[in-house]
């Protein structure tokens, strides 16, 4: 331990805030990063995936048959950014062993949170490449069924982590995040596919199909960019020195899938007045008519 080191927690004292290895002192970079995120996520990703909660909540018509899995994944983000005044409250005051727990818990909900984002990218991608089937399954008793077993192997993971700690559980939430990240590429592809077949010589694509487009591929970045560093990282951990993994590393990929729950719920609101927005001032337009006639709008798969 370094003479720095020693000094600081001298003269403080106290649990330091940011980081639990003394050996980190020297290194705080990625600690400060983690605890940014933390309150980024407090004050952003909080309110909206509130608002998201509220608008699916609100919403009669027009809505989308995802809805139902967007409103798990808003809910689930919600409860982790509410997470931040606990951490740090147990960081520098409490150091309870039972909210060390909680804790794990709650990141362990959070690894396998990409099921949800499968979920939808497999809505979307039958509903482009297969509309006869979806208009079959139209049901939402199915998606229902489906959001409460994501919900079952969710909350197990959750508990999985909390009594096995992170190396006990780190292979299934590799499993998890490649598993998302080949079925958002293959999503991906096929619905780009299917949609230059069908606007071969048209002008322009329907709104529905740019739609689940849009979904699909927002996704898949999603993945791409909160998801796949920690599991392309975590299998060289023999190779890092204990600062380097302990201090930097796992810090910071980490803190970057956090910011999911911001990143996420940011997207679907601006992907929302973009379209259903517009839907919306549309509707409005159409009651205001002279004739009082109204252009009715149906489900959007």
């Amino acid at each position: 331990m370094s003479n720095a080191t020693s000094l600081h927690q001298n003269s403080t004292g106290a649990p330091l805030l940011w980081y639990r290895f003394p050996q980190c002192a020297a290194v705080p970079y990625a600690f400060i990063f983690y605890y940014g995120v933390k309150v980024f996520n407090l004050a952003v990703g909080t309110p909206c995936n509130a608002f998201v909660v509220w608008q699916i909540a609100a919403r009669k018509s027009d809505a989308s048959t995802s809805d139902v899995f967007i409103l798990s994944l808003a809910v689930l983000d919600a409860c982790f950014c509410l997470m931040t005044p606990v951490d740090l409250v147990n960081t520098l005051l409490v150091d309870d062993f039972r909210v060390w727990h909680y804790k794990k818990f709650m990141y362990g909900v959070k690894d396998v949170a990409p099921l949800f984002l499968v979920c939808i990218s497999v809505d979307r991608y039958v509903a482009v490449v297969y509309p006869v089937l979806f208009a079959g399954i139209r049901d939402n008793r199915i998606r229902s069924g489906l959001c409460l077993l994501v919900w079952g192997l969710v909350l197990a993971h959750g508990v999985a982590k909390s009594v096995l700690g992170r190396k006990g559980v780190n292979n299934i939430f590799s499993g998890v995040i490649l598993f998302a990240f080949a079925v958002m590429v293959f999503c991906n592809v096929s619905v780009v596919w299917a949609l230059r077949r069908s606007v071969a010589g048209k002008e322009e694509m329907h709104p529905v199909k740019r739609r689940a487009f849009r979904m699909v591929l927002i996704n898949l970045a999603i993945i791409v960019v909160n998801y796949l560093p920690p599991v392309a990282l975590m299998p060289f951990a023999p190779y890092y020195t204990f600062v380097e993994f302990n201090c930097q590393i796992t810090t910071s990929v980490f803190s970057i899938m956090d910011l999911s729950c911001s990143i996420e719920p940011l997207l679907y609101i601006t992907k929302m007045e973009r379209t259903d927005g517009g839907g919306c001032w549309r509707s409005r337009r159409s009651r205001s008519r002279p004739d009082g006639s109204q252009k009715s709008s149906g489900q959007q798969p």
